[in-house]
């Protein structure tokens, strides 16, 4: 065990001092002594006949992050497999932690920032004002006179158009970080792919912002010199300016439809346009070239693998073995998984219905809990939108079986919230899902290690209505016969918004479950490279990649330097480009389908988990309201019926219940809509004291 420990935080080193060694390379490229000094000798050193041009950034640039990222592959095993989470939590918590992710902003389009973040964007910031500073000095020192008769200005004006684009090349390297859901960066620092979106959106709206300004910048610098012909060049020895054009154009697309007015009332507009991100990436790596590709193959290489194995993974056809209906209009999904796939609470999975649509995926928050039901993931869904109405009604038909394929689950590394001395769950409407699968893990924890701290929950709810109480059902596993959450300490305050009384009604059987016939071709949910998922990523990674080195060097150096070797020719600028995505994607198709299969032989086992029918209770924790003093029919439902206190016709009063929170070690995570998350962190920002450690939780559904 401490030689585990050890090795993980060695290998935590290692990575944080090449993560600060590539940074670095990216603050001194623009400056002076990079260009003229550095830059000879790296040539000379690193530009051999089997690289050529793209031998110096492959190995500054590339190589860096792709050993991060295999690094960061043994790391997560090794944390995995260690024994630190069968440790009592501690609720140890610094002062310094907290400040640094206090949030400081809660506004659109930014959404909720700390004060770490700011940190980082910050120093983002600066790197990109820096990097343009220094190539602009540079660039003026020694300016190059393109045409007779250009005058001094106009070429600054071409030298400032064209550093525009580079700058926008540094937010790329970075781009596809965030949207790298199996990535194996963002858990080393904490992070996961849902929690970094909004990094990818202000990426996104950076770079198109500064390729739009390089674009304008030279078509006027083009009409201002009478060079306007060069506007429809492809030159086969430099940059391609149709490519650059039609690139700008793809993303121009991508960025308005991406806007938050756009992207929330059509939704399927901006869906289907981001999938042009594959045609924009392919004329902008024509445009830049080879060489500087290099600069930022590691964010696309490692997203194609992700993407690929997403892929492999979305082939498989899941069993969905039951719907449990809610009568607010929710349904939970219960589709059969392998007892060997583990996820942490407030995961998210996302589903994929042919029924419906063959190319909609959408993501679900995990409300299930896999220490507590082996067998069983559940997701849970709510009309708000013609997709979700479709599977809706596609739930409540005569069907005996329906076809769903799923890509993930993706979730956080830890359980890092339960190590708090207490939780304050704040949720609206359907936000209480991933505070679901919070409490279910609490509950496993006092079930399993009596002696093990777990924190006090208090959870703060609100509902439109007294018919959404019956959401409250799902904090009980359908699959499960022995729950015991009359152990875990939880108080409930469910406020509903627009009800002033009980309403009189007396109904039976609110909830529904359907179950679904087994389809002997469905396979359960399981991680796309098994239960080793982490050191076989790894192996996938590195094997792919070096492959690629292996086939770039030979073609290079067996087929491209024999044309260049004399200096009387020079082999076509996007044809490189083109070898460079067609080497690349064919050593990761060939690399993961490979260790693919090998997964499959080696750990699927023929035999199936068989998941017994259980009879839907026919009463339910919202049931009181509506059977007056009926007594409900088991304990477990009796538990939570008790540990619920009802408030209607008003809204909870945020500022009052942070501010009377006691204790000096309280989470509060908040989920439900984007205005209550901004209000709760306001008042987190400016009111409250260090004792609460807030966190911001993305639903889905």
């Amino acid at each position: 065990m401490a030689k585990e420990m050890a090795m993980v935080r060695a290998l935590k080193m290692i990575f944080l001092l090449t993560f600060v060694l590539w940074l670095w390379l990216w603050i001194m490229l623009p400056t002076k002594l990079y260009k003229n000094t550095w830059t000879p000798k790296l040539k000379m050193e690193l530009n051999s006949t089997y690289f050529r041009e793209q031998g110096t950034n492959l190995l500054l640039f590339s190589f860096p992050i792709m050993f991060m990222a295999v690094l960061g592959c043994f790391y997560l095993h090794l944390q995995k497999n260690s024994s630190e989470d069968s440790k009592p939590f501690s609720t140890q918590r610094s002062r310094g932690d907290s400040f640094l992710k206090r949030p400081i902003l809660a506004m659109n389009p930014l959404g909720i920032v700390n004060t770490l973040e700011i940190g980082f964007a910050a120093a983002f910031v600066i790197l990109l004002i820096w990097s343009l500073g220094n190539y602009l000095y540079v660039s003026f020192g020694n300016l190059h006179m393109h045409g007779a008769g250009e005058k001094i200005w106009e070429a600054k004006f071409r030298s400032v158009s064209l550093r525009l684009g580079y700058i926008g090349h540094i937010c790329w390297a970075f781009l596809f970080f965030p949207v790298t859901r199996g990535s194996s960066l963002l858990p080393l620092i904490g992070l996961t792919s849902e929690s970094t979106i909004k990094y990818h959106i202000w990426l996104g709206h950076i770079s198109n912002l500064l390729f739009a300004l390089h674009t304008v910048g030279f078509i006027i610098y083009w009409g201002i010199t009478d060079q306007m012909a060069l506007l429809k060049e492809w030159s086969e020895v430099y940059v391609s300016n149709v490519a650059g054009l039609i690139a700008m154009a793809i993303a121009t697309v991508i960025w308005v439809t991406s806007f938050r007015s756009i992207r929330q009332k059509m939704f399927e507009v901006f869906f289907y346009s981001h999938h042009l991100y594959t045609l924009y990436t392919v004329f902008y790596l024509i445009h830049v070239g080879a060489a500087y590709v290099c600069m930022i193959l590691p964010g696309m290489f490692l997203f194609a693998i992700d993407r690929f194995l997403r892929f492999l993974q979305s082939q498989w056809h899941v069993s969905l073995v039951s719907a449990r209906h809610l009568p607010c209009g929710v349904v939970e999904l219960n589709l059969l998984k392998s007892p060997e796939l583990s996820y942490s609470p407030t995961s998210v999975m996302f589903l994929n219905v042919p029924s419906i649509s063959k190319l909609q995926w959408h993501p679900f928050t995990i409300t299930s809990n896999s220490k507590l039901e082996p067998d069983i993931v559940s997701v849970v869904s709510k009309v708000g939108g013609s997709w979700t109405s479709k599977l809706h009604q596609q739930l409540s038909s005569s069907l005996d079986h329906l076809q769903v394929s799923v890509e993930g689950p993706y979730g956080p590394a830890s359980t890092h919230f339960l190590r708090h001395e207490s939780l304050l769950l704040i949720s609206g409407g359907s936000g209480i899902t991933p505070f679901i699968s919070i409490i279910r893990e609490i509950m496993i924890v006092r079930s399993t290690k009596p002696d093990c701290h777990v924190p006090q929950v208090r959870l703060i709810c609100a509902f439109k209505n007294s018919m959404d109480l019956t959401m409250l059902d799902l904090l009980l596993p359908v699959s499960s016969t022995q729950t015991e959450i009359s152990n875990v300490p939880l108080q409930i305050e469910a406020y509903i918004t627009r009800e002033e009384e009980p309403p009189q009604t007396n109904e039976e059987n609110l909830v529904n479950t359907i179950w679904f016939k087994p389809n002997p071709l469905d396979s359960p949910v399981s991680e796309a490279l098994g239960p080793n998922h982490w050191l076989l990523l790894g192996a996938v990674i590195s094997s792919s990649f070096v492959m690629f080195l292996i086939l770039l060097g030979i073609i290079t150096r067996y087929y491209i330097y024999p044309i260049e070797r004399n200096g009387d020719a020079v082999y076509n600028y996007t044809y490189k480009v083109l070898w460079d995505m067609f080497l690349a994607l064919a050593c990761i198709c060939i690399s993961s389908s490979l260790v693919l299969v090998w997964q499959r032989k080696t750990y699927v086992s023929n035999k199936r988990v068989q998941v017994l029918s259980v009879q839907s209770p026919k009463a339910s924790p919202g049931s009181w309201i509506y059977g007056g003093e009926r007594e409900l029919e088991s304990s477990p439902y009796q538990s939570l019926v008790q540990a619920t206190n009802i408030h209607y016709g008003s809204r909870p009063d945020l500022k009052k219940i942070l501010l009377d929170c006691k204790g000096s070690d309280i989470g509060v995570l908040v989920s439900g809509p984007t205005r209550l998350r901004h209000d709760v962190a306001k008042i987190c920002s400016t009111a409250c004291g260090d004792n609460l450690k807030f966190h911001a939780l993305s639903f889905t559904w």
